[in-house]
């Protein structure tokens, strides 16, 4: 390797890409071509960087699977951080394991790393906790164990476990300081915000006030009966009973539970769970008709029963009933979730994160579009969607349910 590479990789090493343009900025072998991928990389231009990677790998000859591995392993991390997330994982998982056969196991862990972010991004929390299982950070760079626990620490958010979270960002953060990448540093640093911002908002007896990530924590774990508007289900006692795709159901028992300890009247619960300003006889019977569905379901840990005027709800052991709200009440929040992490995202990466429709993310996004909250460039395949940070809130309780219970 000539020294103009060498002090290309230095520069790059020490984050500064521009120091590596300098060097081989007019250079067209497979070498320079990787520098230069990785440099445009780490100013932003994520196209142009994977167009760069994927011509160095071109241009690496047969016997240097080694180069080209590492080549393919870089386009996998712009990917990810780009948000296309239908970067082809099989060529990953080929390049990692080139990259064992040729003895770099810092590399090939790397890529591991980046197989298991990209589980936990899409909601696939179990596997992204059973692959980190099998890594040992310790034998490996700072840079390593400082996303080795923040993948540590994202996955224990998601699960709302507060206090291990808290622990391997603090871990994160040293390596970070140690590993002298300021992006790096940067990233554990707007992880730990997670933890400091308002995260819920706790309705109980007429009143409410927001809650940070560790009083959700304690909420659910205490006897309180809580109707979880975050997570869709109701629970009181350890017995948990979903509601995610009963919405007529939730909206009841939401209902109800704001009003708790007095009832709700037939009408407003008609208006509350199917929409309509003016009950009649019809909205009556549907009405008993789910309130019936309710009462089977929630008949473990609370009654539901009817009033000269409505219904009430009646906790079997609880004596606090609590609903917990989402931040941001919003039809697309699990979008608006997603996009708040400053990066763009294609509507086809959003579907896959959603587990839904790519259609159904593009009316989502029409809409937000529509009211100024998000904004995209590009055409076509190429088309990003982002959307400023939201404000005063973490969107760790706007992620969609699967990923909090996974």
């Amino acid at each position: 390797m000539d020294s103009l590479i060498t002090a290309a990789a230095r520069a790059l090493a020490a984050g500064d890409p521009l120091g590596a343009l300098k060097r081989v900025a007019l250079r067209d072998d497979a070498p320079a071509l990787a520098l230069r991928g990785v440099a445009m990389a780490q100013l932003g231009d994520h196209a142009r960087a994977r167009a760069l990677l994927r011509r160095a790998a071109r241009r690496f000859g047969p016997r240097e699977a080694l180069a080209r591995a590492r080549c393919v392993v870089a386009e996998a991390e712009v990917a990810f951080v780009s948000r296309d997330l239908g970067f082809a994982a099989k060529a990953l998982e080929a390049a990692r394991a080139a990259l064992e056969r040729h003895g770099d196991r810092v590399n090939a862990v790397y890529a591991r790393y980046l197989e298991i972010r990209r589980l936990l991004l899409v909601g696939r929390i179990d596997e992204a906790e059973r692959g980190l299982a099998d890594l040992d950070p310790a034998p490996f760079p700072p840079a390593s164990r400082a996303i080795h626990e923040l993948v540590v620490a994202g996955i224990a958010l998601r699960r709302l476990r507060t206090k291990p979270a808290r622990a391997a960002l603090a871990r994160a953060g040293r390596a970070a300081r140690v590993a002298r990448i300021p992006a790096l540093t940067a990233e554990v640093e707007a992880a730990s915000l997670v933890l400091r911002a308002p995260a819920a908002r706790k309705i109980a007896s007429g009143e409410e006030r927001t809650l940070v990530l560790e009083e959700v924590e304690s909420l659910l774990a205490s006897k309180a009966f809580v109707v979880d508007g975050c997570r869709l289900v109701v629970q009181a006692g350890g017995h948990v009973v979903t509601l995610a795709r009963r919405p007529v159901l939730f909206a009841l028992a939401r209902a109800l539970a704001e009003a708790w300890p007095e009832d709700v009247p037939r009408d407003a619960l008609v208006t509350r769970a199917f929409g309509s300003k003016l009950a009649d006889e019809s909205h009556r019977a549907r009405l008993r008709v789910e309130m019936g569905r309710l009462r089977r379901l929630l008949r473990t840990i609370a009654g539901v029963t009817a009033t000269k005027r409505g219904f009430a709800l009646s906790p079997r052991r609880a004596r606090e009933v609590v609903v917990l709200a989402r931040p941001v009440e919003d039809d697309n929040a699990g979008v608006l979730a997603y996009l708040a992490d400053g990066e763009s995202w294609s509507s086809s990466a959003l579907a896959l994160a959603l587990g839904t429709s790519q259609r159904t993310v593009q009316r989502a996004l029409d809409a937000l579009a529509a009211a100024g909250r998000v904004h995209s460039f590009g055409r076509g395949r190429s088309r990003r969607w982002m959307a400023p940070p939201v404000t005063g809130f973490t969107t760790t309780l706007l992620l969609p349910a699967p990923l909090l219970t996974g």
